[in-house]
């Protein structure tokens, strides 16, 4: 009887696993970070300062038409990272982290060249091949109004001229 009741007990117990891991499957964690892009680089170098109380949006779309299907914002925290739950798989739609909100007016301009789509693609589904339900994102950079005096300096350590052309 006591063996019965043991195979009783670790079937109950496979089968709550079960449901936990069915219950979670379409459930993702999208991360990432914000900085003040002080050099206007679009790229972190060592001047660049992660900003706290950024605010980002995660928008999914509809490859056909793009008509937004998800969305949800985020704050960062004091390192300039910011993470959000995300339920459902979104296989079939473009997803992609946006900036929206910068806390310092000096640094809250957001490059809206024709060439640059200020966003962090993400995958947010689980026939991708990633195992993890953790999604990392690119960083996301405002760009300071005035570049700093040093990143003079920056540009010529990396072997880049101001305009952005290698030395």
């Amino acid at each position: 009887m006591e063996k019965y009741n043991m195979m009783i007990l670790v079937s109950f117990f496979c089968f709550l696993s079960f449901m936990g891991s069915a219950y979670s499957a379409d459930k993702f964690v999208v991360e990432g970070k914000v900085y003040c892009d002080t050099c206007r680089l679009q790229f972190i170098t060592k001047l660049s300062e992660f900003l706290e109380g950024a605010t980002v949006r995660l928008e999914c779309k509809e490859q056909e038409g793009g008509n937004v299907t998800f969305s949800k914002e985020a704050v960062t925290d004091t390192n300039g990272c910011y993470k959000m739950e995300v339920d459902g798989d979104h296989e079939d739609e473009l997803c992609s982290v946006k900036l929206v909100k910068s806390p310092k007016s000096d640094c809250s301009e957001i490059d809206a060249g024709l060439h640059l789509d200020q966003a962090a693609k993400i995958s947010l589904t689980n026939n991708n091949g990633i195992v993890s339900p953790n999604r990392q994102a690119n960083p996301l950079g405002f760009l300071k109004k005035d570049r700093l005096p040093d990143c003079a300096k920056i540009l010529k350590e990396l072997g880049i001229r101001e305009d952005g052309t290698p030395i």
